[in-house]
């Protein structure tokens, strides 16, 4: 039989504060990636649309990215140490494989398209009549908030329970009565 050391209670809960604040910077950043590259789409300013674009460059991608293994860490660490585990639940694993999916698009998906958008920016600001801003940064900006919020609704309500029972769970018996036996 496998032990596992479990988090003592003080422990747990800073680990526990370190992911919901990670999670929390997080979403913060992604808001505000979005609050840039909609202001940068929808002005007809283009000095704002060019500062709105390099902006992103600026904050968006690295702080992002760390908040992200941060909260996959500090996430993995709570999975461990605690009853749920990193697959015994579905909203754990399910919260997992978002985190590592969306980490990845950070890194290398969500980078060229920021720095190729920042590019554009720093023409807009030279006065390039022919830099115009692409909208392929909105599918981020919609998709990343939505995942995150979704993988706080499974931290709160925790649905669909575990992947598979463990041996050691009683199996549910089926009651027979004692009229229908006869």
């Amino acid at each position: 039989m496998t032990t596992t050391r479990k988090l003592s209670g003080r422990a747990r809960k800073a680990v526990l504060l370190v992911h919901v604040l990670s999670a929390a910077a997080w979403l913060g950043i992604d808001l505000a990636l979005g609050i840039c590259v909609v202001v940068a789409l929808n002005t007809s300013d283009v000095q704002v649309a060019g500062v709105a674009i390099q902006a992103i460059d600026v904050f968006a991608i690295w702080p992002m990215l760390g908040a992200s293994i941060v909260c996959m860490i500090s996430g993995v660490v709570l999975g461990v140490g605690s009853k749920y585990g990193l697959v015994k639940y579905w909203w754990v694993a399910i919260k997992l494989f978002l985190n590592v999916g969306m980490s990845l698009l950070i890194a290398f998906s969500l980078r060229p398209g920021v720095a190729e958008a920042a590019r554009i920016g720093q023409r807009m600001l030279a006065g390039d009549p022919t830099a115009v801003i692409s909208g392929h940064l909105m599918g981020p900006v919609i998709v990343a908030p939505t995942l995150l919020l979704f993988a706080y609704v499974l931290s709160v309500f925790k649905p669909w329970g575990r992947i598979r029972k463990s041996a050691s769970q009683p199996v549910k018996r089926e009651r027979r009565d004692l009229v229908g036996a006869v």
